[in-house]
């Protein structure tokens, strides 16, 4: 599991290192615009721009693309104290994209109300928009969108000074320490916001801000959180699988009519309850389980699963995610998608133990890519011949030295009593799935101190679960409400 959500979307046909067109390190574009969130307009400003990465030695070895909306400065908006919301997305060779025009920001993608594409391709006003009560800036990581490493005499740079899980938060906090300084926001409380392996990223971030700029952060929202560096191998992470097989069994109704009519959130509580107290404490015993006890086990998953005993017993009870992805509607002729179950995928051969593509990733691109160079073209007149990479090549990366991600945002919690953590997770999703993130969250802190700082949101979507339009607009509620409930209250001491 720790391999394959740690490179979620890490993809390597994407040339980002090649720097044969030009592009300009500093440089910005301001357009203003409005939009129209739960019934009142907002006027607000988009810059995208270039700002470089610094050295040590204050010589610029990078710059980064970013988006920043930010509402003016009023009568009622004090523009320095408005909350700043810093986003990231994963990979770790992804765009900031999916959240910039799916989620937060002020336009989304024109889909479908399920999520998925539909032409003409293109973006409309996001009526649930988080713009509201926080500005928000979008930064893409070096070699992701416009993002470059600047190129020595030979055309190389110092890859380790980027591609790693350390070396990544060291940069990304120097820079976000510039930007702050640049748009006045020192005194605006701050909350990092991660998808996928950007929850690695801002996790580190939140510690790394507190402790190297003394910059302190408001709230970190995880959405669809990685592991964090929480080692959780061999019956743990093979248990951790169940509720998830569960959610997409029951998404396609490949389980018995009793579980099939009960609401998702309620038949999940009973598997968990399963997985925790039989599941778990059965696979400990590894090959010493008496073959009742496996037979055992391996009917309850079997009809938790949707997939049958005879695999599960063919694999030992350790039933692989390529294989329920390759497995579950084998018999009506399609696959389904990792990141998100509800999509359907066409092999070429029923045969194999995985999918020959990821359904949803393709579809996904299919409607961000031509949206996004569009969008920063067109309607903020960002107009340069540098290619964006929705994925670029950050290999190689150093993903297995020193990764404590989840136990470096514990010890920022810790520091800063005024830190919440919220995590959104869609039952969908077979990346990173929400059971496994629930695990996450109960591991972050083994003390239990902290218990009522975290808080665990659930939607009946995937990875990206806003592409739901249901989804779009609870998920994004969630985090106005995060944001609102956790704002300093006036001359209210900030300690334990």
């Amino acid at each position: 599991m720790k391999n394959i959500t740690f490179f979620i979307c890490f993809f390597f046909f994407s040339l980002g290192f090649a720097q044969d067109r030009i592009f300009i390190p500093e440089m910005s574009k301001t357009t203003n615009h409005n939009v129209t969130i739960n019934g009142s307009k907002i006027n607000y400003s988009a810059e995208v721009g270039m700002q470089p990465v610094w050295n040590k030695e204050g010589k610029a070895i990078a710059s980064l693309h970013y988006t920043y909306y930010s509402v003016p400065k009023s009568k009622t908006n004090k523009s320095e104290e408005r909350p700043l919301v810093i986003s990231f997305n994963g990979g770790p060779g992804s765009a900031s994209v999916w959240m910039h025009l799916a989620y937060t920001g002020p336009r989304i993608l024109n889909i479908s109300d399920e999520g998925f594409p539909i032409q003409p391709y293109g973006y409309k006003e996001n009526p649930h928009s988080i713009l509201d009560v926080a500005d928000i800036v979008y930064i893409n990581p070096v070699n992701t969108g416009y993002s470059r490493p600047t190129l020595g005499e030979e055309g190389n740079f110092d890859k380790s000074k980027f591609f790693g899980v350390n070396a990544d938060v060291s940069y990304l906090a120097e820079w976000i320490n510039t930007f702050v300084s640049r748009k006045n926001k020192w005194l605006a409380p701050k909350y990092l916001i991660g998808e996928s392996y950007g929850t690695t990223r801002v996790s580190g971030l939140a510690n790394e801000l507190q402790n190297q700029h003394w910059m302190y952060i408001n709230g970190v929202i995880l959405v669809s959180p990685t592991e964090l560096g929480i080692e959780r191998d061999g019956p743990v992470e093979i248990a951790d699988r169940l509720p998830y097989f569960t959610a997409a069994a029951w998404y396609h109704e490949k389980l018995n009519q009793e579980m099939q009519s009960q609401p998702i959130l309620k038949l999940l509580d009973e598997v968990e309850k399963f997985t925790i107290e039989e599941l778990l404490p059965a696979l400990t015993k590894g090959g010493f389980l008496s073959n009742e006890k496996k037979v055992e086990m391996a009917r309850k998953m079997s009809r938790y699963s949707g997939i049958s005993q005879e695999i599960y017993l063919q694999n030992n009870l350790e039933l692989p995610f390529n294989l329920f992805w390759k497995t579950l509607k084998i018999e009506d002729g399609y696959t389904i998608g990792r990141l998100d179950s509800r999509y359907l995928g066409l092999d070429e051969k029923e045969a194999g133990i995985r999918p020959d593509y990821n359904a949803e990733l393709t579809s996904w691109l299919q409607a961000f890519t031509p949206a996004i160079n569009h969008y920063l073209k067109h309607e903020l007149e960002f107009d340069t011949d540098v290619k964006y990479n929705m994925f670029g090549n950050v290999y190689p990366w150093d993903r297995n030295k020193n990764n404590n991600s989840g136990k470096q945002l514990r010890q920022a919690m810790a520091q800063n009593p005024s830190m919440e953590v919220m995590i959104q997770s869609g039952l969908f999703d077979g990346a990173t799935t929400y059971f496994n993130a629930k695990y996450t969250m109960w591991h972050i802190d083994e003390s239990g101190k902290m218990r009522d700082r975290f808080h665990f949101k659930t939607y009946e979507s995937g990875h990206m679960m806003y592409l739901r339009k249901e989804d779009l607009e609870s998920a994004n509620a969630d985090i106005r409400k995060f944001i609102k409930n956790n704002l300093p209250k006036s001359k209210s001491p900030i300690k334990y």
